[in-house]
């Protein structure tokens, strides 16, 4: 699972991610009621906008418990948290992801914050965090950690969470300096970590055409382009 992770093709990168709503898609299928696709359009851009034109990043209620719902339906369904984490007063939540936001770039004593809530560990720490700073954190997915190299097993613990987001941000780092087009984000690459891993383990023939290569071309076109001598 590590193979995209070690690649150093930026264009290989945006090939997988503009995959990303067709395993969604794919993932969905079989699923009654399928709720995936629409609580991840939420997610990943309805709620981000919503934190962002606020003058003091926070979420809502309604927020942390749709976010939930979303992580659960995404992954492993553990329908006691969704409980606990609805248990929160509206005050508790804006109070604290204030607090939290306002930590950053500290993402551990944010996720530290975050997880005084109920029902909130350091994976739904993390998904808070990354909506509302995706150039600073990324959601704790279990497919994009095991696509990390040297962090199995996968333990869900702040310490734990701070290593993977290391590794994400010094891939994005370097993805940044390869394209032509920096704008990657460590949320952008646990998308494409998502959507490779779940694409691979279902067998998805959505990837079949993408090479994966743990080496740069040197002619890449993801290259800057050289500037021409002037006489």
């Amino acid at each position: 699972m590590s193979a995209l992770f070690t690649c150093e093709e930026p264009a290989t990168w945006r090939q997988v991610h503009d995959k990303y709503w067709d395993v969604v898609e794919s993932r969905m299928k079989g699923k009654t009621p399928p709720k995936l696709m629409t609580l991840d359009k939420w997610f990943q851009e309805e709620l981000p906008a919503s934190i962002s034109h606020r003058s003091d990043k926070h979420v809502s209620h309604m927020e942390l418990v749709k976010l939930m719902e979303w992580k659960l339906t995404r992954g492993k369904f553990r329908p006691r948290l969704q409980q606990l984490v609805e248990s929160n007063s509206a005050d508790s939540v804006e109070k604290c992801s204030r607090k939290a936001f306002s930590l950053l770039p500290d993402v551990h004593a944010a996720i530290t914050e975050l997880s005084a809530l109920k029902g909130v560990g350091p994976a739904t720490a993390a998904a808070v965090l990354a909506a509302g700073a995706p150039e600073q954190a990324a959601f704790m997915s279990d497919e994009a950690m095991e696509s990390v190299p040297g962090l199995m097993p996968i333990k869900y613990t702040a310490k734990h969470y701070i290593l993977y987001l290391t590794k994400m941000l010094e891939q994005t780092a370097k993805l940044n300096q390869w394209d032509r087009v920096p704008d990657w984000t460590p949320h952008r690459l646990e998308r494409c970590l998502w959507a490779f891993s779940v694409a691979t383990k279902l067998q998805l023939p959505l990837l079949q055409d993408i090479s994966i290569s743990n080496k740069r071309n040197s002619e890449s076109d993801d290259k800057p382009p050289k500037k021409k001598k002037t006489s």
